[in-house]
């Protein structure tokens, strides 16, 4: 092992000499307390140590020691439900090693449990031919997850020998006859986390990633392995929405990573995600959960290896042919690690002050997102779903990270502080925010829930794109100036706002829309406008249709039981005709 000298210690970086054998990335054991670094630069015999501990107190001449091996993280059974730092070290395991609630510096854990045991199915027998991503097994991990065990990658030979029963993550399981000899294979490999893991093929996606959120699902959709941004000015909403995406969403695995924001908000996690039921399978969401917990209070320097942590155990399980969902909360933070780590390395500085690669940083991670063939002779399709909140100072998308990541990502939920003020949750402004999956994965909604469904959704935007343009109207001359169809449509634009746009997420309820409710939904708002319009044109009043009944039914739908949401839509459907009717009949009277 290589081994030199502490020379200088600036905050989290620390220059070492006689370093000469190490490489770029090395792991680094620094200082008599064994702190964790990882060689960010290397001159000659100095390297540049990017240190994932508190420096404090370390001082020139002491030992800085190279494990040889870059960043990894251990992947196998035990991952789920677990809680992490930023490096993968567990921190209920921190806690029992010192007894103490706060991270103690230089500790040693295990990432995987190494006496806990687990049983092994193989699923192939002695003799077979295998390749790397073929699956040679299964282990139950939780109620809702089965742990696929793969033949990790470079390796491929026939099945010499494999075994079945309860083993630990370090015993063989199974013994492969490689051109080089034999290869061991237990429960458990590591991967380099700045590596993305290797596939067969990218894929476009072609379904959505379905959220239960009426604002994303119906007019701002993400595909099952695309790429989202959710920027907005603090006390908007990010990391309650992104908490709802991840309580929701149609994923098999959420990996949630807290990296650089407040440690109450993780705690909020921590204290609901055990508690909350999964709508699909009745169990904890913990049980298909891993959550890394990088908050403000903890070292800069791991905000950036918790994103990358965080991506390598989501690709992991998207390998064994998983959907799984990943919150970045937030890319802002680990952009101000880079942009620090960048000011000690004495940097030219791009815009800002952050680091000229920012960018080319940005798009490293979310291009390890997508659906993908995995390896194997199976050609299992797996999806890796990227949404990261972004930050702005003052809520001021113009600067670096928004824009660099909004060059990158395909959807963008932009969260308005005007409507966060107002109690509308969520906070997603409807003219600002887009998505770019809406030619790819439009066909879907019309084939599995209605063929009608894109041009019903094209229908209310451009309701609520009317309304701001008459807004600008009202606030000159007032509402009294507008004719009865612009009244209408104000009318219409307001009830898509309040009655389908809004939504409790503490309603047990409304908190999630499945998409035939969704659908009846914007039918039961956009058949009030145009039958309203029509009776408009037979003579009604304006007056009298604002004030009809039947709203305040539309209003209430959103707290019907999905079991009884089709015969309540039938219900006031017949009444929005019954009280149309009426009006049209009272005025030819």
């Amino acid at each position: 092992m290589s081994t030199g000298t502490i020379k200088k210690v600036a905050g989290p970086l620390v220059i070492a000499t006689g370093m000469r054998d190490a490489n770029m990335f090395d792991v680094v054991r620094v200082s008599r307390q064994r702190l964790i670094g990882e060689i960010i630069e290397m001159h000659g015999d100095e390297a540049s140590i990017q240190v994932y501990e508190e420096t404090s107190g370390l001082g020139p001449g002491e030992p800085v020691e190279s494990m040889e091996v870059p960043l990894s993280v251990e992947l196998g059974p035990g991952l789920i439900g677990s809680i992490y730092d930023g490096i993968q070290r567990p921190l209920s395991g921190i806690m029992e090693k010192t007894g103490s609630n706060n991270l103690s510096r230089g500790v040693e854990v295990e990432a995987l449990d190494r006496n806990a045991k687990w049983n092994f199915v193989p699923t192939v027998k002695k003799g077979d031919e295998v390749e790397a991503g073929d699956i040679i097994g299964t282990v139950q991990e939780t109620p809702v997850v089965v742990q696929k065990i793969m033949v990790p990658f470079g390796i491929a030979g026939k099945v010499k020998e494999i075994r079945k029963g309860s083993f630990t993550v370090e015993d063989t399981v199974c013994v492969v006859e490689t051109a080089k000899g034999e290869e061991k294979l237990t429960l458990m490999q590591r991967w380099p986390v700045r590596r993305g893991r290797p596939y067969k093929e990218k894929i476009p996606p072609r379904k959505p990633l379905i959220t239960g959120q009426r604002v994303v699902d119906a007019f701002f959709p993400i595909a099952k392995g695309g790429v989202a941004a959710i920027p907005g000015p603090f006390g908007s909403g990010k990391t309650v929405t992104q908490h709802q995406l991840a309580k929701w969403s149609e994923a098999d695995i959420v990996v949630y990573i807290g990296c650089g924001e407040r440690g109450n908000e993780m705690t909020d996690v921590l204290n609901e995600f055990p508690e909350l039921k999964d709508p699909k399978t009745g169990e904890s969401l913990m049980k298909r959960t891993i959550l890394i917990a990088n908050t403000s209070d903890m070292p800069v320097a791991a905000r950036e290896a918790s994103i990358y942590t965080g991506i390598t155990l989501a690709e992991y399980f998207r390998d064994m042919g998983y959907s799984v969902a990943l919150m970045a909360d937030s890319t802002s933070r680990w952009a101000e690690a880079l942009r620090e780590m960048s000011g000690r390395l004495e940097e030219m500085p791009g815009e800002e002050g952050y680091p000229a690669y920012l960018g080319s940083r940005l798009a490293q991670f979310y291009e390890r997102a997508g659906q993908v063939i995995s390896l194997g002779k199976e050609g299992r399709i797996g999806q890796l779903s990227a949404i990261g909140a972004v930050s702005p100072p003052g809520g001021d998308i113009s600067e670096p990270v928004s824009q660099a990541t909004l060059r990158i990502v395909k959807v963008f939920w932009g969260l308005d502080a005007d409507l966060a003020h107002q109690r509308h949750f969520p906070a997603i402004n409807w003219l600002t925010s887009y998505s770019l999956y809406l030619d790819s994965i439009g066909p879907w909604f019309n084939e599995n829930v209605a063929p009608d469904w894109m041009n019903l959704r094209q229908k209310l935007m451009s309701l609520l794109q009317d309304e701001a343009s008459l807004n600008e109207i009202v606030k000159m001359v007032g509402m009294d100036a507008l004719s009865p169809q612009d009244r209408l449509k104000m009318e219409a634009a307001r009830s898509i706002r309040e009655d389908f746009l809004h939504q409790n997420s503490f309603d047990e309820i409304d908190t999630y829309t499945s998409l035939q409710k969704q659908y009846n939904m914007m039918s039961l708002v956009f058949a009030f406008y145009d039958q309203g319009a029509r009776a408009l044109a037979q003579g009604a009043r304006i007056g009298d249709l604002v004030k009809m009944e039947v709203r305040e039914r539309i209003g209430r739908y959103k707290y019907t039981p999905e079991s009884d949401i089709a015969a309540e839509f039938r219900k006031i459907n017949e009444e929005l005709v019954m009280e149309i009717s009426d009006l049209v009949g009272r005025e030819d009277r």
